[in-house]
């Protein structure tokens, strides 16, 4: 299984890389795709649905993922404070513990708040939950902490650095004229010698997350066209295509300012969590950096939203305050998926378990012991239902010929 959940190789080529290590070792390491695939499924879904630790100190992190369809998947994974690994480093996967996936066709505040009561009868009530404050996943966090007053709730880092960022890019008529004018250079340098030069896309889906690889590049090129010495490019077609940007110079610097503070802010807290001590230690950090006063006052801003989510923690507790590597499951998912992602959700998603934990042999003996395939036939069936593919294959399908009498 390490083949395919740490080297990233698919689950079609993972019988063929044993086979070939089978010869060259001179034995036999025989396994198909298929078996693979309900390896991978059977340990996902013992893993979400087998016996849980009661503790009164875990945190869950929530979120939902998305594929075509209509829809959705809320997933609950957990790690307990006293066992997250702070200070020395980010959560892995295998400090992960799987709760609960959910696939759901209408998401509300009420169905996050039952699935969020149904993991207080496995676990107890947690101490903590993060999120990145999605609406309906706020809306049941709210709900349960009416229930649960001794829950605290902590808003992911990295969408609070980006919601600051839209905040101020989003009202800045320089940005929108900057995002115009790159996207009109690419176009018209594509398909030239500039090619090699030509600026990043910005993603149209959390497009403030990803801000670093744009306003990097945009700052090269001002040092190029300071230099004018790009080999095999002429340096009046560079000044024609990216001239321009000298116009936003002071704009790029004010931007990438912004962008180092909220990156500075989120590796913190992505690492030290949020703690009495936090707001401290940022300030320490910001004043290491050369800021203006613009980039200044986000600081600030930050310094004290760093203040607010750190208040309930108890003295030498650190709250989670990253969602980055529930979010980079849902990356491995789509890896997992393949192509097959183009069916929507579908008994994939129980890979998701597979992913999280720490896994020996005896864990894993024990997860095929006691999860049949009937098992996990049973659950797609219950929770799934068709998937995409296979409604696609109905809608097409040719009609069947009448049946002539006699």
């Amino acid at each position: 299984m390490d083949l395919v959940l740490v080297a990233g190789v698919s689950m079609r080529a993972a019988p063929r890389v044993l086979e070939l290590l089978g010869s060259l070792l001179g034995g036999s390491l025989a396994v198909d795709y298929g078996s693979v695939r309900t390896w991978l499924l059977r340990l996902g879904l013992f893993a979400f649905e087998g016996p849980k630790e009661q503790a009164d100190d875990w945190a869950l992190l929530i979120d939902h993922t998305v594929q075509l369809g209509a829809c959705k998947c809320l997933v609950i994974v957990a790690v307990r404070l006293s066992r997250a690994p702070y200070p020395k480093r980010c959560l892995r996967y295998d400090d992960l513990e799987p709760i609960a996936v959910v696939p759901m066709e209408h998401s509300t505040g009420e169905a996050v708040h039952r699935e969020l009561e149904r993991v207080v009868d496995r676990i107890g009530v947690p101490r903590l939950i993060v999120s990145d404050h999605g609406s309906d996943v706020k809306k049941g966090i709210e709900r349960f902490r009416e229930q649960h007053p001794t829950t605290a709730t902590t808003y992911d880092m990295a969408h609070k650095g980006a919601c600051l960022l839209k905040h101020r890019l989003g009202a800045d008529p320089r940005w929108s004229e900057f995002v115009a004018q790159l996207g009109r250079t690419k176009a018209h340098v594509q398909q030239t010698e500039l090619a090699p030069l030509m600026g990043p896309a910005l993603r149209p889906k959390a497009r403030y997350m990803n801000l670093e690889r744009v306003l990097r590049w945009a700052r090269r090129m001002l040092d190029l066209l300071q230099r004018a010495d790009c080999a095999n490019v002429d340096p009046q077609r560079l000044l024609a295509k990216y001239g321009w940007l000298t116009e936003y110079a002071a704009a790029i610097g004010e931007w990438s300012q912004f962008q180092e503070v909220t990156r500075t802010a989120t590796a913190y807290i992505r690492r030290e969590g949020y703690h009495h001590g936090a707001r401290v230690d940022l300030t320490e950090r910001f004043a290491c950096l050369d800021l203006g006063p613009p980039a200044r006052k986000l600081a600030d801003e930050i310094e004290r939203f760093v203040a607010e989510q750190s208040a309930a923690a108890r003295p030498g507790e650190r709250f989670v305050g990253s969602t980055e590597a529930l979010e980079s499951c849902f990356g491995k998912l789509k890896e997992l998926e393949r192509q097959q992602a183009q069916s929507g959700f579908t008994g994939m998603v129980l890979s998701l378990g597979a992913l999280l934990g720490k896994w020996t042999e005896e864990t894993v003996r024990t997860a095929l012991e006691r999860t049949p395939w009937k098992a996990v036939t049973a659950w797609c069936a219950k929770h799934l239902g068709e998937s995409l593919q296979a409604k696609r294959n109905k809608a097409f399908a040719a009609p069947q010929p009448e049946t002539k009498p006699g």
